[in-house]
């Protein structure tokens, strides 16, 4: 709480400088080890999402159709793609980051307490997992 009310006094008595920084946005040290940290990891993270921000080559949109190194995709496989909820053509990262997702939100466990959910996200995750499938087994090829 000594923290808390040091900060507020701060900024009750305009001192948010020698908290803060100095007005060009540069950060002076102060004398609490947390709050140094904390915004260290502010700072991270605000210049990693202006990494992120700029532009950059699409990840999956060449200019004559999704394409890997086994051959363009085959259009079948354009469902299989939209069941994971990720763009036709997209990186087996993407596939599989979603995939992953989905089977948590989807898997029949979570349902156990209601026999019409459960049955429903059975279903749901039996096609999760086959599109998946599909999508593995036409990229080792």
């Amino acid at each position: 709480m000594d923290r808390l009310g040091n900060v507020i006094k701060s900024y009750l008595n305009n001192d948010d400088e020698k908290i803060f920084g100095s007005a060009r946005g540069e950060r002076r040290p102060s004398h609490d080890p947390d709050l140094d940290a904390a915004f260290d990891e502010l700072n991270d993270f605000l210049n990693n999402d202006k990494a992120r921000d700029e532009p950059g080559p699409e990840p999956h949109a060449p200019p004559h159709g999704p394409e890997t190194s086994n051959g363009t995709i085959p259009e079948e496989l354009r469902q299989d793609f939209a069941e994971l909820g990720v763009a036709f053509g997209a990186s087996g990262t993407e596939c599989k980051d979603a995939y992953k997702k989905l089977l948590k939100i989807h898997h029949p466990d979570r349902h156990a307490g209601h026999e019409g959910n459960m049955k429903k996200a059975t279903e749901r995750t039996a096609r999760i997992n086959a599109a998946y499938d599909r999508i593995e087994k036409w990229r080792k090829g």
